[in-house]
Formats: structure tokens, sequence, C-alpha cells
């Protein structure tokens, strides 16, 4: 089924048939969370290969299609299991080691406010908390960093959170609690002295 409304696995299932248009609708819907995801855990700064590691999850995907099974998890699940899979990867290729930091440091990150009632100096006051955001978030231990990125912008449920990650739910939780305080920690001071 490859109707506008037809669902990931319904999708999934349509590529294995031989449909390629199915494969180019599932990234079409998947890429930026993915790309996104493995960018922020590679860090802003390496562009080139978080790119990279991009192509080798939809290359992954498209090569696993066959060994998804949609009664073991959602097919968000999968796809962000094989691109932490990719990251974890690279940093042994880079460095021989993963460092998945300590459990040291909670953040409800306030939405931003909506841009159409917002001044020039309100945006740019945004965009400098948006950039203090991301360097905070990227000074996050590897298994925060992790945990904070899949359950605040990949649209997943802490228990898909778990699974990725390989960990228990409570465990999840932690990781979830620490970054969130750690963060909140650091960026305290950020509207006192921008507000």
């Amino acid at each position: 089924m490859e109707t506008a409304d037809a669902s990931d696995a319904e999708l999934l299932r349509a590529y294995k048939a031989g449909s390629a248009s199915a494969f180019a609708r599932l990234y079409d819907r998947h890429d930026r969370a993915s790309f996104d995801f493995v960018r922020r855990m590679m860090g802003f700064a390496d562009d080139a290969t978080a790119q990279d590691l991009h192509q080798e999850v939809w290359i992954a995907v498209a090569r696993a299609a066959g060994s998804f099974d949609e009664t073991q998890s959602r097919f968000v699940t999968w796809l962000f299991t094989i691109a932490r899979n990719k990251v974890m990867d690279q940093f042994r290729r880079t460095s021989g080691v993963v460092h998945l930091g300590g459990e040291s440091g909670e953040l409800a990150l306030a939405e931003l406010a909506d841009d159409d009632a917002l001044s020039p100096e309100h945006i740019a006051e945004n965009a400098q908390l948006a950039a203090a955001i991301v360097k905070e978030v990227q000074a996050l231990p590897f298994v925060q960093r992790e945990t904070f990125v899949l359950f605040a912008q990949s649209d997943l449920a802490l228990e898909e959170v778990a699974q990725i990650a390989g960990v228990g739910l409570e465990t999840a939780k932690s990781r979830l609690r620490y970054a969130r305080r750690a963060l909140r920690s650091r960026l305290a001071g950020w509207t006192t002295r921008h507000g």
C-alpha cells in the first residue's frame, strides 16, 4: 500500500516488494530527523562525517529491510537503532574507544515564543539562546546527549529511546533526568545575563 497515509511499515513492505518510490517516501519522511540525530551525536563541527554516516544509515536500512520486524518495534525505533550503531562505529573507528561518560547531569526547554510576535532584538536573543542550548547539549556526556536528543528531537517515547540505546527504561529515565538537570544548571545564568 503506497497511499499518502501509508504507515512506515507498509512503505517498507512495499519497498521489499520492489517499490523504489516507497523507499523514497520513507526517506523523505524520516531524512531530516535521522540526519539531525547523527549530526548532533557527532557534533556540529563534523558535518561532513555526519553526512557520510547519514548516507550509511539509509544504505543499511535499504540492505536490512528484510530483517525489520514490525511486531518487535516501530520503523522509527529500528531506524534510530541503526543510526546509533553507525555513530558508535564511527566513534570506535576514530578514537578506538566510545566515551560514554558518567551520570552527572532536568531541563524542559521552553518553546521559543511565536516568531510573529517577536521583535528583531527578541529574535536575535532567541538565536543566541538556541546556540547556547546546542553548545550545552554537545557538552553532555555521550549517554545523556544520546538520550536527550532522541527523546527531545526525534518524537520517540522513552521506552523506544531505551530500546535504541540498549538499556532498561529506568536507566533511560535517569539519563534524561541527569541531562535535563545539567542543561538547566548550565543555562540558568543565560536568562539572567541576556534577559
